[in-house]
């Protein structure tokens, strides 16, 4: 039952003839388990509080940082460096105080998984790797609940409902483990997350309260560039169910070329001994460059096959990116081009 300052608090949505008292009371009857505390994180939680949620759980072991504040609008400067799960429920709480917020600082695993949303009716995924996507999505059809996708990259977002009354599940739609590019990589507009983050608060309050036609069997795909939205349908497999027992179907590692880690004391003595040999390529973009760049010459990922032949041959290149992933992928394209010389990586110097 509804206390009287939570009818004055949730007028403006009980008037609403599909929601009702009744749709309320489902509301805050709900129990509501958020994978991930970031950019889409953020509006799901400050929406599904706001409506009267009555139970949330927020799993999330990251930790703010200044390059979140663009776009995880829940978190300010003074938030920097603390958990990210602790500080939302602080948040949340004083947000509505008719709503439990339980938080889980801890990343979500094979070990912990079926122990943590088992105490849940509903899942919403807002990581951001596909490893935690299957994770949520093979326990959930395990421990028979629904959960709400979504994702964002760029400027484009994708919402679905995925285990939803016998409906299809996420391995329906992307049967195969592959991986992706994120947001540190390939940059996201800031108003995405809030726009995805609603269209999924907007589907779990559509499952818990029975009104609507929630996205199941359906992927909405939104650009926030072109203004244009696609609804794209599929069906449940006919081996939806066989990844009930979870198991981590990463693929095999493609044989590489063989490049190596380096750390900025070994660029350092090098450049010293040998400083005619050495060259220092940053991969970011330019603007991250003009930020914080520390030397060498600034050559885009995207524009390293187009310098691979330029690359004097006996020399020691020396790829540089702020997570590794980058300057990886341009040391690995160099020895694939047949240089005859050393080619390394490195990451947060």
């Amino acid at each position: 039952m509804l206390e009287k300052q939570e009818r004055k608090r949730y007028s403006r949505q009980i008037l609403l003839p599909e929601m009702g008292l009744s749709g309320q009371e489902k509301l805050k009857a709900a129990k509501v388990l958020v994978v991930g505390a970031g950019g889409l994180g953020c509006p799901v939680l400050q929406y599904l509080a706001a409506a009267g949620v009555g139970a949330i759980g927020i799993v999330d072991d990251d930790l703010v940082d200044i390059t979140n504040l663009h776009r995880q609008i829940l978190y300010t400067s003074g938030d920097i460096g603390q958990n990210k799960a602790l500080t939302a429920a602080e948040k949340l709480s004083a947000l509505n105080p008719f709503v439990k917020i339980t938080p889980y600082p801890v990343r979500l695993s094979e070990e912990n998984a079926e122990t943590i949303l088992k105490n849940y009716d509903l899942i919403i995924d807002g990581s951001d790797n596909f490893i935690t996507r299957y994770l949520v999505n093979d326990f959930c059809i395990k421990l028979g609940k629904p959960f709400v996708f979504g994702s964002i990259l760029r400027f484009e977002g994708q919402v679905s409902v995925f285990n939803f009354q016998n409906g299809p599940t996420y391995r329906c739609l992307f049967p195969d483990f592959s991986e992706e590019d994120n947001c540190a990589e390939a940059g996201v507009i800031g108003i995405l997350p809030g726009m995805i983050g609603t269209y999924m608060a907007n589907e779990a309050i559509k499952v818990i309260t029975g009104i609507g036609e929630p996205l199941s069997g359906k992927l909405l795909v939104i650009n926030a560039l072109t203004n244009t939205t696609s609804i794209f349908q599929f069906s449940r497999s006919v081996n939806a169910g066989a990844a009930a027992n979870f198991q981590v179907q990463e693929p095999e590692p493609t044989p590489k070329p063989s490049v190596s880690e380096i750390s900025w004391e070994a660029f350092e003595s090098l450049q010293q001994a040998h400083p005619e040999k050495v060259e220092l390529i940053d991969v970011r973009e330019p603007h991250e460059f003009e930020a914080d760049g520390f030397g060498g010459v600034n050559i885009p990922l995207s524009e390293i096959p187009d310098h691979l032949h330029s690359f004097a041959a006996g020399k020691t290149v020396i790829f540089y990116c702020n997570t590794g992933k980058r300057s990886l992928r341009a040391a690995t394209l160099l020895v694939e081009s047949g240089f005859e010389g050393q080619s390394f990586w490195g990451q947060n110097w």
